[in-house]
């Protein structure tokens, strides 16, 4: 049984997230302590519960230490079974942190699967749905996967009420090795944001400022009003490389001004543009898993997050894979997994 600390690194979620997703993909049980020990709340939460039942379920686990709080947790996986999944996050919930934990190991299974996720789609501090469809999915079927996303509906922290669904088509023969070292020139670039419940001009300033202050051209700009639950914003700028894309956000949250949530956006969207990095910030931390298991990999990044790292050591945990960081220029690195399999 893999032994595992919660609190190394940056001692948060990503730990158990990532470890739930490489037990069931690998088969090896492990045992985690000091949960979350690092945050204000340490233990297990409602949404990391929502991620250990969620695993569970696909693989038929035996699990102990699974209640709210607690900072233990012991995780007996069996083998993968393909289905359609149906997981409440519950309103505040991440939909998306629960369907990342679960995609890896239905990637590896023998046929197709449906998951079905509710809560939350939109989300501060994890991956939105669009962020998931647009940058994370199209990456993950360049290693082999044929999967596809669709989302039914918009949920805003904290009211939640969304609903996505993923089509996952498991990897065909041998994943392909990614080696994403040069992004290529850039194709396109678009801005987009939404609003629930409140006005639409809100959507509308965030898009012209973004636009604004970029230091690229952006060809589209794009701002709607969506039905959902409860109010919420959010504000995207995507740039489309040869190689790939990248996207990066700002939620608009009670007594955070318009102008400041297109700011959020546009200084990390202009940060990566003048990295010449490959793979922005957030990508470089979520295709580790599909990578590790594909066998290895590389790709040119920003600085890599404490958050990126504790994912690597928990990866060589598990899989029998060494990674290597290495700092290329001011504010450009080169992640790289290779296997120890001969």
């Amino acid at each position: 049984m893999i032994r595992i600390d919660g609190s190394q690194g940056e001692g948060g979620g990503q730990v158990l997230r990532t470890s739930l997703a490489l037990s069931a993909c690998t088969g090896k049980a492990f045992s985690i302590e000091n949960i979350r020990a690092k945050r204000r709340k340490p233990g297990l939460m409602r949404q990391h519960l929502s991620c250990v039942h969620a695993a569970q379920e696909i693989c038929s686990a035996e699990v102990s230490g699974d209640e709210i709080s607690s900072q233990q947790l012991t995780f007996l996986p069996g083998a993968v079974l393909t289905d359609e999944y149906h997981f409440q996050v519950g309103s505040a919930g991440s939909a998306m942190l629960v369907l990342q934990t679960v995609l890896p190991p239905l990637l590896l299974a023998g046929s197709s699967s449906k998951v079905i996720v509710e809560g939350g789609t939109h989300n501060p501090l994890s991956p939105t749905f669009h962020y998931i469809d647009e940058v994370f999915i199209p990456m993950v079927n360049k290693i082999g996967g044929r999967c596809s996303c669709e989302l039914e509906k918009w949920g805003f922290y904290p009211a939640g009420g969304g609903k996505a669904a993923v089509v996952i088509e498991p990897w065909r023969g041998k994943p392909v090795r990614l080696d994403l070292l040069r992004s290529g020139e850039m194709v396109s670039s678009s801005v987009f944001a939404a609003v629930s419940k409140i006005p639409w001009e809100i959507a509308e300033d965030e898009c012209c400022a973004i636009a604004k202050g970029v230091r690229f051209e952006v060809a589209q700009k794009r701002a709607i009003t969506v039905e959902s639950p409860g109010p919420g914003n959010v504000a995207m700028v995507r740039i489309d490389f040869e190689h790939g894309s990248a996207m990066f956000t700002g939620f608009g949250e009670l007594g955070v001004s318009r102008r400041k949530v297109a700011s959020i956006a546009l200084s990390e969207a202009n940060r990566f543009f003048t990295s010449q990095a490959a793979v922005d910030s957030h990508l470089a931390d979520q295709i580790l898993i599909p990578m590790a298991l594909a066998g290895g990999g590389s790709f040119t990044t920003t600085e890599p997050s404490l958050h990126t790292r504790t994912n690597l050591q928990v990866i060589e945990m598990f899989l029998p894979v060494r990674s290597v960081c290495t700092q290329l220029d001011k504010g450009l690195w080169k992640i790289e997994i290779n296997s120890l399999k001969e």
